[in-house]
C-alpha cells in the first residue's frame, strides 16, 4: 500500500457513485493519482499572491424600452405554431 492521501475505499465509493467498476489495481493506482492531483493543488497555495487589478465595473448600457414585433410578426416565419405560441419537435 502507498502514502498516498486518499484512501483506495475512497476511490471504490467514488466508483460505486459513478457506477464505475474498478479492480483492486485501479483502486490502488487511481488513488496514488488522486494523491498526486491533490499534491499540485497543495503547491498553488505556495504560489505568491500579486497585485490584483482594479474590481471591474459595469460597463453596460441602461435598459431602454423600445417598441418591438407584436406576436403575429414574432410567429410570421414559424414552421408551426400551435394556440399563439411556437411549436417545436417532441422531445420524448
Amino acid at each position: 500500500m502507498s502514502d498516498s492521501p486518499v484512501d483506495p475505499d475512497e476511490v471504490e465509493h467514488i466508483a460505486g457513485l459513478a457506477r464505475v467498476e474498478l479492480s483492486a489495481e485501479e483502486r490502488e493506482r487511481f488513488a496514488d493519482q488522486f494523491g498526486e492531483i491533490l499534491s499540485a493543488f497543495e503547491a498553488l497555495d505556495e504560489v505568491p499572491e500579486t497585485d490584483s487589478e482594479p474590481e471591474l465595473t459595469n460597463v453596460m448600457r441602461p435598459d431602454e424600452v423600445r417598441d418591438s414585433l407584436d406576436q403575429a410578426e414574432a410567429l410570421r416565419n414559424a414552421e408551426e405554431t400551435e394556440d399563439g405560441k411556437f411549436k417545436g419537435p417532441r422531445v420524448s
